[in-house]
């Protein structure tokens, strides 16, 4: 039987051509008037996921594209 990937997980995260995965930073829906322009501004493409994280994605999506480890930004 074939394995099925996590749809929520699915929606949420984007692999790039590169193989890093990038998630939407939170905090960024609504109330946006109180907040600073550097912390609405940050990360625009998708921020990086940790280490540590990595591994539980590649368990929830199993037959999508190889992910690579990647070294986080800051």
């Amino acid at each position: 039987m074939k394995q099925k990937s996590h749809s929520g997980l699915k929606k949420r995260i984007k692999v790039k051509s590169s193989g890093t995965i990038r998630v939407q930073k939170s905090c960024r829906n609504h109330l946006l008037s109180n907040k600073s322009k550097r912390q609405k501004n940050a990360f625009p493409g998708g921020m990086p996921v940790t280490s540590a994280k990595i591994q539980a994605i590649r368990r929830l999506l199993p037959g999508t594209a190889r992910v690579k480890k990647q070294k986080v930004e800051k």
